[in-house]
């Protein structure tokens, strides 16, 4: 077991073994200070705080996190007999707001929570990562899983809390079994569990794992899933920090929040105010997907323009293809124009103002073969199927939206479907009972405020401009056909004619849509108008 010395000695005599271990992986710097860094330009054009050992450390053994001074931060806290209040100003001055979705600053939710005085009190881990193409926590949990442990540790320190409790989802095997291994060599030298480093500080942790319910990354829902509910948000009669977990006292914060703790305690205050923007502190990552020659896990200060990490980073755009729109925040995110990547930053305030939100840090790159209509129905498609059903505007609404929104697709919508899309979206913003719900409608209020010609085109002229809604499609056989029967042969209802060697005929009127002529012609001789 360790106290706050051999904890201290631990980490001299570990950072030398991780050193000469990493000293044949050329893939693999040391800055000035000493701190590790992935080489290549796609690192080194990042700044990695939350992400700063994924792909350096060995997450099955502790002594490369305390190598790299996990646990460090906390020890100097009990050392130093830092009061509580100290550490709450200390978060609050660093400006570091929640990373999960709604920006609230972090400092004052664990201020809240500090000023109710209660036998019992929480903290909750949020890792239940539901966006569709988000991995940004499950790689600071499979690679780095200490850092998350120590900040929920600081986190009980700051507001007198003993317990904690991580929700993962279940679909994280990787995440769960390294959670598992780090919790358990935690407690067995003395990080976690009563009496840390021979002091009088007790902090535990536990894991619950959910079944893969988008709504229970809301907190009250998660909240009531850990209750062994079903997990539905609740009233917000009161906030969690007053009255959460088992109506005790409750933090709850997500992994990136988290990943970001120890480093803020170690560092100070200034020296992260100085990464970011005035009001967006620190850095944010980004799950870049979709058409870019790069996609991967993006970290970059607060501030950056999005152009920046779709071109310098992320490679641009595949197959030289014009990039037509950008989707930040995930399902509940807004899809942002080509033309505004320049001068549209990735902090709270201006994604906020042109229709977006940062959300957990889902990104999606589209390019010129994206049509807007049908990602917004994609994505209501989503968000519908996902929703719990407790409040109506949710329930009903976005269900209707995803009809209207299936019938402009087919070629059977009317302008009058468009004053509908906009009306109801207010409402269901206005009036569903979670921050989800209130989100849902994002992705169809971005796309119809810059790209309602699509939905014109769509609707008035029965055409998809990307190609991709097949109902609007009419598929026909060129010029360069050389008859070899192949689209004939595996077309589903026969409604290709043509003798061998000849030119072969689709007939319209009988024709399904279903591209299987077009996926199966070996001379690319079959188009789509």
């Amino acid at each position: 077991m360790l106290n706050i010395k051999s904890l201290k000695e631990l980490q001299k005599t570990t950072y030398n073994d991780l050193v000469k271990t990493l000293s044949d992986n050329s893939n693999i710097g040391i800055k000035e200070d000493g701190s590790f860094y992935l080489k290549g330009d796609y690192y080194e054009k990042q700044t990695r705080i939350a992400l700063r050992n994924c792909g350096i450390i060995r997450p099955h053994f502790i002594e490369d996190s305390i190598a790299t001074k996990a646990y460090i931060a906390l020890a100097n806290l009990l050392e130093n007999n830092i009061p509580p209040t100290k550490v709450v100003d200390d978060i609050i001055e660093s400006g570091l707001r929640g990373r999960g979705g709604a920006g609230f600053s972090t400092g004052k939710k664990w201020a809240e929570a500090l000023k109710h005085d209660d036998t019992q009190k929480y903290v909750v881990c949020n890792a239940d990562e539901g966006d569709p193409g988000a991995f940004m926590d499950r790689s600071i949990l499979e690679q780095d899983p200490h850092s998350v442990l120590e900040g929920m540790a600081i986190c009980g320190y700051a507001i007198g809390a003993t317990k904690g409790y991580i929700y993962v989802r279940a679909e994280y095997p990787i995440a769960v079994q390294n959670l598992e291994i780090a919790i358990k060599q935690a407690k067995e030298k003395g990080l976690l569990g009563e009496n840390i480093l021979g002091t009088d500080f007790t902090f535990d942790i536990e894991l619950r794992l959910g079944a893969g319910a988008f709504v229970c990354g809301e907190a009250t829902a998660l909240i009531e899933s850990i209750e062994g509910h079903r997990g539905m948000p609740r009233n917000k009669i009161y906030r969690t920090a007053h009255k959460g977990l088992f109506q005790k006292p409750t933090v709850l914060n997500n992994v990136e929040t988290l990943a970001n703790v120890h480093m803020i305690m170690l560092n100070g205050v200034d020296w992260f105010k100085s990464i970011g923007t005035e009001k967006s502190t620190g850095t944010k990552v980004f799950s870049v997907v979709g058409k870019v020659r790069e996609a991967g896990l993006v970290e970059v200060p607060m501030g950056t323009p999005l152009s920046y990490i779709i071109y310098d980073i992320s490679g641009g755009i595949k197959d030289d293809k014009a990039l037509k729109a950008v989707q930040t925040g995930g399902p509940s995110g807004g899809c942002i124009p080509a033309n505004l990547m320049d001068t549209t930053t990735v902090d709270f305030e201006s994604l906020e103002r042109i229709g977006s939100i940062m959300g957990s840090g889902g990104m999606v790159v589209m390019d010129e073969d994206d049509c807007m209509v049908d990602i917004a129905r994609f994505f209501m498609d989503f968000t519908v199927e996902e929703s719990c059903g407790k409040c109506t505007p949710c329930r009903i609404g976005n269900q209707r939206i995803l009809e209207i929104l299936n019938r402009i697709t087919k070629g059977d919508g009317t302008m009058e479907d468009i004053r509908t899309l906009k009306d109801l979206s207010n409402v269901i913003i206005e009036t569903s009972l979670c921050g989800l719900g209130k989100a849902a409608p994002n992705p169809v209020v971005s796309t119809l405020h810059y790209f309602e010609n699509e939905y014109i085109e769509h609707i008035q002229n029965k055409r998809c401009p990307a190609g991709v809604c097949k109902n609007l499609l009419t598929y026909v056989v060129m010029d360069n056909c050389i008859g070899c029967g192949i689209c004939k042969l595996n077309c589903p209802v026969n409604c290709i004619d043509g003798e061998r060697k000849e030119k072969h005929f689709i007939h319209i009127d009988k024709c399904i849509k279903c591209g299987t002529c077009f996926d199966k012609c070996p001379k690319n001789a079959i188009t789509m108008k």
